[in-house]
């Protein structure tokens, strides 16, 4: 629908001084970079015509032919902390990386974020999918316009979120969901690969506060990955009726305008308590224990991502004790490709950090092995 002009790194030194101001390595970078936000048609999380926006970036370069890279982000709170509203920094470094080495990347906004009508439905699946498909067409489409045409192999890879996001796009990639587009390879890192049995009960059971070397801030993560859900998934797949059945006072009068794209993280994190007990009701911690109905759906739906077989090379990212995605998640989704004949292996990165996070940490590290991966599988 419309595509805008944003940033311009006009060579090879000026992406080196942007990624090591971002804190992401280097060492892959030969071009410079040319980023734009497009603004594109596609279909709400209940099937009707919507917006989208979303980050291409492409390298500054003469070739007409580029091969792709799909790039999904990892959880974001507020529209304006999207892919294409950021210059700089976590969510536009990927980008940077992956078009500095030589390929066009895509990299949506998701449903809800950026430039798209909120609120943003996360951790579903299905809609991160037809954003990242459709965000491709429009790539697509914008630079044949320019004289360039992408190769048929879409690299895919995305972090946390964007992990799960990943899945579901090489699954309808390999499945022909794009005409003239199929998965080149898939590299998801750190995702929530198996919420019931996995991140679920390390949320509820205070895994991510022993993993975190401050308590506090696991605390808050989950406080904020619980609200976050219960919020999300209720208004796809109704489980509860009234906030106040889930969410203790004062939060129940506030928590699901908090969670409508449009309030800063910061915002959020002011306005959600600082534990799970002083969050929940008794009947809030026995939905979550206990999932059924709505709730049993969404976990039903995000957990099998990794129930297939991809025909493209793969590989799975995680960094040691992960204090936000467990590292069980990973295990769980290794073993779903296993009982579906395909071995996938397991690329354990150490022990990372990024802004004092191992969680973060994992995308920087993940980032670097894999543009050298997808470079090579490219030539």
């Amino acid at each position: 629908m419309s595509v805008t002009a944003l940033h311009t790194l006009p060579n090879a030194a000026a992406v080196k001084a942007e990624l090591t101001a971002d804190g992401f390595a280097t060492g892959a970078v030969r071009y410079g970079v040319r980023t734009y936000r497009l603004v594109y048609r596609t279909v709400s999380a209940t099937g009707r015509p919507t917006t989208a926006s979303g980050l291409l970036a492409v390298p500054v370069n003469t070739a007409h032919r580029l091969s792709v890279v799909s790039f999904a982000h990892g959880t974001e709170i507020y529209r304006g902390d999207a892919p294409s509203m950021e210059a700089h920094g976590f969510e536009t470094a990927s980008a940077y990386t992956y078009s500095s080495a030589g390929f066009a990347t895509v990299e949506p906004d998701y449903l809800g974020l950026g430039t798209g009508p909120g609120p943003h439905p996360w951790m579903d699946v299905p809609s991160e999918t037809t954003a990242e498909l459709d965000m491709l067409h429009a790539a697509r489409t914008y630079l044949a316009g320019q004289g360039r045409t992408l190769r048929s192999r879409v690299f895919v890879t995305g972090f946390s979120q964007g992990a799960s996001a990943a899945l579901g796009l090489g699954r309808a990639l390999q499945s022909g969901a794009l005409p003239g587009l199929r998965l080149g390879a898939l590299a998801p890192i750190s995702g929530a690969y198996d919420l019931r049995h996995a991140e679920l009960p390390a949320l509820l059971d205070g895994e991510l506060v022993r993993l975190n070397p401050d308590p506090r801030l696991g605390a808050k993560y989950s406080v904020l990955y619980t609200a976050y859900g219960l919020v999300a998934f209720n208004r796809l797949h109704r489980f509860y009726t009234s906030p106040a059945e889930v969410f203790q006072a004062p939060y129940a009068r506030t928590i699901q305008q908090l969670f409508d794209s449009n309030h800063t993280a910061q915002q959020v994190i002011n306005g959600t308590p600082g534990t799970l007990g002083k969050l929940l009701t008794a009947r809030g911690f026995a939905v979550l224990r206990h999932p059924s109905g709505g709730l049993a759906t969404v976990l039903r739906i995000d957990d099998s991502v990794c129930d297939w077989a991809p025909a493209a090379p793969t590989r799975l990212y995680l960094a040691t004790h992960d204090e936000q995605a467990v590292n069980a998640n990973t295990w769980h989704c290794q073993a779903d490709f296993a009982a579906m004949h395909r071995h996938v292996p397991v690329i354990n990165l150490g022990t990372p950090e990024y802004q004092h996070s191992r969680h973060l940490g994992s995308n920087v590290a993940a980032t670097a092995r894999i543009v050298r991966w997808f470079s090579a599988l490219a030539r």
